[in-house]
Formats: C-alpha cells, structure tokens, sequence
C-alpha cells in the first residue's frame, strides 16, 4: 500500500472509531495536525513533535482533555487493533503518547491563563479570557445582561486555508469587525477561526450584522489566498442568565 493511501486509510479509521468513541462534533475533528500524526506513524518516524501539536491544536479548538484523550485512545486503538472493530480505551494509551498529547494541550491553557488580560497579538482583538472577564463584570451589575446584550459571531472556514494565509483572513475579519462595531463593543478571538462582539442589542443591531456580513465577504474577495475561507458566517446569541452559562456558551461557539 502506497505510504498516502496508507495515511489516507488510518485517517478514516480513526475518525470513525473517534465518531464512535463518543466525539461531539464530527465537522471540527479534522485538524492540519491529525495527517500531521498520520504522517509520523505511517512513516515510523517519532511522533511526539507530531503528538505535542495535536494536544495544542485540540485545545485550541475548544476540545476539553477528556475528549482529546479519549480521540488519542481511538488512533491508538486502531494502530494496535489490525483491521476488525476497535474499543478506545484511555487506560490502555501508552504513558509516553498520553504525556506528550497532554502536554501540548496544557501548554494552551496556561498561555491563555497568562494573557487572561491581554490582547491577541495577531489580531489584536481581546482574548478569550479577557471577554469572561468583561461577562463576569456585566452579570454583577442589578440588570442581567441577558435582557440587553447579545453576541455576534463571525466564523471562517480555515480548512481550505493554509499558511499565513489563515493568520491573514482572520486578521482581516478583525479589521472588519472595527468598522462596524467602533463604540466601544468588546470584539474578541475566541477559537483559531471565530470572533465575537458583546455588545448592546438595540434597534441598530441587525442592521450592523447585515453591514458586517457585506463587509466580511467584500474583504475576504479581494486576496485570492484568503478567499476559500469565505463567505463568513455571521450570526447572533442572546447571552443566557447566569455568567457560568455564558462562559460554557463561549467554548461551545468557539468550535
């Protein structure tokens, strides 16, 4: 078997036994990092730069640690099942390929522990820790935020992007997302692909997300290395009634 079609093949298995195992979102299980890991075990090369990266990459895209290991178990699984029917297990995963996977992953969040405050560098929109802190500040005040504030969503597809040519439509969509909400909105990244606005719902609101969805595909169209990433999703969320909700709401919607 030809080493791409073999890449190819352990793949799928995976993804189905991951499917299988119990993963929430099929559509985001497919990560640059995952034929990066194929890659490595197809060519017996060392896996663990390969294994540090998925952990990063999962949770960047809003996975928690018990699904990025339980997915972990599913490949290890398949690699050691032969070709029938496999049962993850997270208690069978070697130490060494459980360690480097969950590394990675906790190497994101302790950065994102530090830049709680901070602004993302490519962006420089807020982070996502900084925007539970501003909820965290609305839900204190006498009048819930659920009765006045909504959040806008944008969401690119970066899976037809490679390269710099992700940090770039990003970084457009955050210029984008300026021009329409300049009054003081709290705009922020919240996963490698999604931006959010908190900001008041009022008679002007769906008239700017309009605006937003116009601009967004306006800008994405004029770099053709930025523009598989288009058209924009654009949508609204009303914030639900407790801080703890909205913040479970927030990694949802970061995936």
């Amino acid at each position: 078997m030809a080493v791409a079609q073999a890449e190819r093949v352990l793949k799928s298995r995976w993804r189905t036994a991951s499917l299988a195992a119990g993963w929430a979102f099929p559509g985001d299980w497919q990560l640059r990092e995952v034929d990066e890991v194929c890659a490595a075990m197809v060519d017996t090369i060392d896996p663990d730069d390969a294994l540090i990266r998925l952990g990063r990459a999962r949770a960047e895209a809003g996975a928690g640690l018990g699904e990025t290991l339980l997915d972990l178990a599913a490949l290890h699984a398949v690699l050691d099942g032969g070709g029938g029917m496999v049962a993850p297990d997270v208690d069978a995963l070697p130490a060494r390929m459980l360690r480097l996977t969950a590394s990675g992953w906790a190497d994101v969040l302790t950065e994102e522990a530090v830049d709680r405050g901070a602004e993302d560098p490519l962006t420089g929109l807020a982070t996502r820790g900084y925007l539970r802190t501003r909820l965290g500040e609305l839900y204190r005040e006498p009048v819930a935020p659920d009765e006045g504030y909504a959040l806008v969503l944008v969401a690119l597809d970066l899976t037809r992007a490679t390269g710099w040519s992700r940090v770039v439509a990003m970084t457009l969509l955050s210029d984008v997302l300026r021009v329409v909400f300049d009054g003081g909105e709290t705009l922020a990244t919240i996963g490698p692909s999604v931006a959010v606005v908190l900001t008041r719902r009022d008679a002007s609101l769906a008239q700017r997300i309009s605006t937003l969805r116009v601009l967004a595909a306006d800008r994405l169209a004029v770099d053709p290395h930025v523009r598989p990433t288009g058209p924009a999703k654009v949508w609204s969320e009303h914030l639900p009634a407790t801080h703890q909700d909205a913040c479970a709401l927030i990694t949802a919607l970061a995936r």
